[in-house]
Parts: C-alpha cells; structure tokens; sequence
C-alpha cells in the first residue's frame, strides 16, 4: 500500500507530502458486572497523506495542504483519484508558505514501557485484576467496564526525508459505577495508561465507587454566592490548558496570546503557588516527523518555551517542538487534608468543567460537591461555578498529592479562593 501511495504522488508531480502509517493491534474486553461478555482482538492498519501545493497569490508565496485517509480495499486507480482530489482542494487552502521538518531515515524505536514486556492478552488480565479489586460491596459496584490493550507501529514518511518508526503501547477503557438507592446513580470514568498502572487504577476505582456513593446520598444544590472552591480528580487538568494553549505558536502568532518568552504566566504578585510545567514526550516523534523532547514549559510561573508545529513556529521563527499530548506538574504546597481547612466547596464531579483559552473563565455544572460550613460536610448536587483564571492564578494553591491522568501528571487538587457558585 506503501509503495502505491508513492507511486501515486510521483505520477502526479506532488513533490511535498506526509504520510503517517499505523499499525494497532488490541485486545478488547468488554464486561457486565464482573462477568466478560465480549472478548475480541483486532488489527487495523491504516494511512493518512497531507499532500501540500505551493502557489502564489497577490504576489506572494503560500503553501496550502489537505489530508486524507487511504484505505486497504481501495485499488490504485482509487488512490490516485483521493490523491488527485486532495492535491487540487490544497490549492484552496491560502496558508503563508513555511518550511517542513527534515531528516532521514532512522533506526527503529522499540517501546520502554513494561506493557512490551507481556503479551496484549496477558496484560489485559492484569489490568482486569485491577479493575475489579475494589469492587467488593452490593451497595455501590461496577455495572460495565470496557478495557483496551492495545500494541501501535508507527511509521512517519515525509518529502523532506524524514522516515521514522516506534512502537508504543497502552491500556485504556472506561466504567460505570452504580449506587441504586437512595436514589439510582451512575457515574462515568475512563482511564488511560502507556504503563501497567495497577495501584493507580485501584485508586481511580476506589475514589469513583466512594463519590458514587456519596452522590446518591445528595439531594440539594449549594447556596449561591462565593466560596473557597476545590477542584480534585481528572478536572484538575483542565485548569492547566489555559497556560499549554497560551503559549502555543498557533496563539500566539495570531494574536490571540500575548506569551513571549520569560513573561510571568501569574502576573508579578503571586500570593499562592508558583506553577511549573513541564511538556513530556511520550512519543519520540509529533506527527510530523519533529524530534519530540522532555522541555520545560513554564519553571516557577516564568515562561520558558513556545511550542508548537511546523507551521506556526516558522512563522514565529521558533524552534518547531511538535504538538505535546502530556504535561507534567510539580506538587504543591499544601496536602489535601490541609486544604480542606474552614469553610469550603469541594467540587468532586462536574456534568461538564470546560475552561476557555481566550478568555480565561472556567465553569461546569455541579454533580456532586462537598460543602463544609467549617464543621459539618454535607454532599449537594445541583448549580454551578463560574471563575476567571485571570483572578485566581494569583491565589490558588495545588496539593501535595499527585495523580496520573491521560494527558496528566500533576496535583490531585486546586484550591481557589473567592468564585462565584449560583446554586438556591
């Protein structure tokens, strides 16, 4: 299939290209209470071409691009025609012209991870053990689970030389845990891990059948007004995306983030925690054949690195890092426990938590909150929050405990002072 993509782009003249092929193999598993009702393994191999047309327009040069999908059953007269479509949609595409990642062939990269060092199959079942370790009570369980464990080939082929292949692996899924009475809840969690994390598993499992619990057990909404607001668990990394998406290239050359490098991200009177961030490569290659490495991202609330494509870092002249998928956080300065202290709202499930890059305002519907009148906790459901990032970064505070989530290495919780709750 290879070879007749190259073909293709050859016969038709299209002399910058990227292809991307992938090679996944899994075993799936997919459960009712704890009995497997499905089990089934699958390998997919597929390819995606960018194709890219140099022209000019108003007397200055652009490139424009446009990707597809090939697909095993498609013949070679249907591949050159997608190709042929893609390459004359390209020339639609009024992008400022900028340069491709270059390199050469390299030597193959196995995966480090300890999930290379079992069968799919054999890691499935450990993980299965994992799943269902905490799940021992009749008053809240599991209902469903699905878990992936799945082995990848990559290999990235572009014009400019660069041909490169990996391996990686993961093991992923998702659950339901149900609490039926006092009132029949459910409550949704994934999970996603290129390592076998079984202690962090059981913790995620654990923390979900307790919240589920206690959800159940809920039945008002928060008064409205302000609160110390705390926010643990898989929102956390949401807070966080603020400050990766302001100081990407393709923010900031268009004038939608004012970073430059060695601006203070908290402004200059910062009462809480410093942030420090660090963009991990979990792969060895972005998706454009760039080199990926471990960098610093912001160290102490300064800046360090904009980041970003090909594209936009030409345009910046910047060094082209790749588009990052994983950040890691350091630890905060108080524990968890002692967050906790006075009067608070401890957010544990959000029906939706978003944050918004351009703005800065981040809020979600409350699923299930704690509320503490500095004696007495009571579970509550129902309203929402409503904050600006711009007006808490100054004072908020991360914990000391840590968590792993996909995407995610960080504090388990973010304390904020003084954000609006509309709730009764």
């Amino acid at each position: 299939m290879l070879d007749r993509i190259l073909h293709a782009l050859q016969k038709n003249n299209i002399g910058h290209y990227l292809i991307n092929e992938e090679t996944t193999e899994s075993v799936e598993l997919f459960f009712i209470r704890k009995k497997l009702d499905i089990r089934r393994e699958k390998k997919v191999h597929d390819y995606s071409l960018t194709v890219y047309r140099d022209f000019e327009k108003d007397g200055k040069k652009m490139r424009g691009s446009s990707a597809i999908g090939i697909y095993n059953g498609m013949t070679a007269e249907e591949i050159e025609e997608t190709i042929k479509e893609a390459y004359y949609a390209a020339s639609f595409v009024s992008n400022a012209y900028y340069e491709l990642p270059g390199g050469q062939k390299e030597d193959f990269l196995p995966s480090a991870s300890k999930l290379s060092e079992k069968t799919l199959a054999e890691n499935a079942k450990i993980m299965t053990e994992a799943l269902f370790a905490e799940d021992t009570k009749e008053d809240v369980y599991l209902n469903s689970a699905e878990i992936f464990l799945e082995k990848s080939i990559v290999h990235i082929l572009n014009s400019e030389g660069v041909d490169a292949s990996y391996s990686k692996f993961t093991a992923k899924g998702e659950f339901v845990a149900q609490c039926p009475t006092p009132q029949d809840v459910e409550t949704y969690q994934s999970f996603y891990y290129d390592e076998p994390d079984t202690e962090a598993l059981k913790a995620k499992v654990k923390y979900t059948l307790e919240t589920t619990k206690a959800r159940a057990a809920a039945t008002t909404a928060p008064k409205s007004g302000e609160y110390k607001v705390i926010i643990s668990g898989s929102f956390v990394s949401t807070i966080f995306d603020y400050y990766i998406d302001r100081s990407s290239a393709s923010m900031v050359y268009p004038g939608y983030s004012n970073y430059t490098k060695g601006v203070k991200v908290q402004g200059d009177k910062v009462a809480g925690d410093l942030i420090s961030i660090e963009l991990i490569a979990k792969e060895p290659y972005s998706g454009e054949g760039i080199k990926m490495t471990d960098r610093a991202l912001i160290t102490k609330g300064e800046l360090n690195t904009l980041h970003g494509n090909s594209r936009f870092s030409y345009y910046l002249n910047t060094e082209p890092t790749g588009i990052y998928s994983h950040i890691k956080v350091e630890k905060g300065s108080k524990s968890f426990e002692d967050m906790k202290q006075g009067k608070y709202l401890h957010v544990v499930n959000f029906s939706d938590f978003q944050m918004d890059s351009f703005s800065g305002h981040f809020g979600g519907e409350i699923r299930l909150a704690f509320l503490c009148d500095g004696d007495t906790v009571t579970p509550v459901t129902g309203g929402s929050i409503n904050g600006s990032i711009l007006d808490t970064q100054g004072n908020l505070t991360l914990s000391t405990e840590l968590q792993k989530e996909k995407g995610y290495e960080g504090p388990f919780a973010v304390a904020f002072a003084n954000v609006n709750v509309a709730g009764i």
